[in-house]
């Protein structure tokens, strides 16, 4: 008997907390519905109680109580000052760490580090932050998870604390530009990510191939990824300035040979900088080249021996470097940089034909790489007086170009604007209507002689 009325006591009780629970989540359900509702109509004023009281009372209901509470939140910091505007952006911070707590698997530890190092540096000021606690608090959220530490406008927040540190002599120049390459290399990282991502859109000749709406939606988001790391790689160049000129980086590499010689990496970044800062005729460029080569011979070795033997005038042997230089990559992505580069050398010794060639070939391994078709209408147009039996076709000539930098804006969404005012500076050089009209030339094909060997359409009146 006392066993049975024991088990009904139990029974009693567990049916209590049950319909106590229904009532709850039945409770909190209704309590998300309200302030979601709101937040969708963007009245955060009357949200925030609501979805105070939802955080408050059970924050791990659901995960929406995160995603709309940064927008209220957000909302409140924008609307407020003085005190008031803290305690707002201080409960961000805290909402973010709550989350991370709450939901960690949906919780990046490096976006969302990024974030709160972002709202406090924004902040800094009313925060009474310093440069140095900031660059602080973004060198750990980096490495505790660099994976998915991506925010463009963070990276640059980034390498300007460090600049800014160097200037007031906080950080040495070994460290500035360690942290640039480290930062440099972040960002080609996600591009080279994003390209690959956009590249399985594409068809053999860059266009985009015909999508269904999702993926239609994913290459817009790749797209602009893509135009956000572009912009911040020019900003974060642009913030370095002359601080990474050959009078800064001769000195230092010299210093640091030595010390350095057998690391791989601290070559590969020696010689990669000094390449680009215009520092390879300096004897310290050759013996840094050798070096990587002697310890860690691939694809960038190779091409800068490529470059030394053209120097010389040793262009067989420099073609042969080239090749191995493309030879030793694998990655499509990184061997048209590679290919890329050897082209841009043979276009400024004027070598068009074999320039053409090789961007060609960066194309075949990303065709997404506008800024090669680029390169090509650049060296059609220069080759419009030499290319022409007449005025007419010299100036057909543009047409071609005009063609080419119209493939760059279609291929390569960084390359929109650029390729636009290429498109304009041609299409004002080509045979107007009325010059076609008198020539009776309208709707011919022209063939482009000289290296160009192209033909193009005039246009039909």
């Amino acid at each position: 008997m006392k066993t049975k009325i024991t088990l009904l006591i139990a029974i009693l009780f567990l049916s209590t907390n049950a319909v106590s629970a229904q009532n709850q989540n039945e409770q909190d359900l209704q309590t998300l519905s309200i302030f979601s509702e709101l937040v969708k109509s963007k009245n955060y004023t009357a949200a925030y109680t609501p979805w105070m009281e939802l955080r408050n009372r059970n924050p791990k209901f659901n995960k929406a109580i995160f995603v709309y509470g940064e927008r209220i939140l957000n909302y409140k910091i924008d609307n407020a000052e003085g005190e008031e505007k803290i305690n707002f952006i201080n409960d961000l911070l805290k909402l973010w760490t709550e989350r991370a707590e709450v939901f960690p698997n949906a919780t990046p530890k490096g976006t969302y580090l990024a974030k709160a190092c972002q709202l406090e540096y924004d902040y800094r000021k009313l925060l009474n932050k310093t440069s140095g606690s900031l660059y602080t608090a973004f060198d750990t959220a980096y490495t505790t998870d660099v994976k998915t530490f991506t925010n463009p406008k963070s990276l640059y927040t980034y390498f300007s604390l460090m600049v800014d540190l160097y200037d007031a002599s906080e950080k040495s120049a070994q460290e500035l530009f360690s942290k640039y390459d480290d930062i440099s290399e972040k960002i080609d990282y996600e591009v080279k990510n994003y390209t690959n991502k956009r590249n399985a859109f594409l068809d053999e000749e860059g266009q985009v191939k015909e999508l269904n709406r999702k993926d239609a939606s994913r290459l817009k988001s790749y797209d602009s990824y893509l135009k956000a790391y572009d912009k911040i790689a020019g900003s974060i160049d642009a913030k370095l300035g002359t601080r990474a000129n050959c009078e800064n980086l001769i000195p230092l590499y010299t210093r640091d040979f030595e010390t350095f010689k057998t690391d791989g990496i601290w070559l590969q970044r020696a010689m990669n900088r000094m390449y680009a800062k215009g520092c390879n005729d300096d004897p310290l460029f050759v013996k840094v080249v050798e070096q990587k080569n002697a310890l860690e011979p691939n694809a960038d070795t190779a091409f800068y021996l490529g470059i030394l033997k053209d120097k010389v005038g040793k262009r067989s042997e420099a073609l042969s470097y080239y090749n191995q230089a493309v030879e030793l990559e694998s990655d499509n992505f990184e061997k048209s940089k590679i290919l890329y580069k050897i082209a841009t050398n043979f276009k400024k010794k004027g070598s068009y034909a074999q320039a053409r060639s090789y961007f060609m070939k960066a194309l075949r391994a990303n065709p997404s790489m506008g800024r090669a078709h680029l390169a090509i209408a650049t060296m059609y147009a220069k080759s419009a007086n030499n290319c022409g039996t007449d005025n007419f076709s010299k100036r057909a000539v543009y047409w071609l170009a005009a063609k080419e930098a119209a493939k760059a804006g279609r291929v390569d969404p960084t390359m929109k604007k650029n390729a636009a005012k290429s498109i304009a500076n041609y299409e004002a050089k080509v045979p107007q209507k009325s010059e076609i009209f008198s020539s009776g030339r309208a709707g011919q094909v022209i063939k482009i002689e000289c290296w160009i060997q192209r033909s193009v359409t005039v246009p039909s009146l």
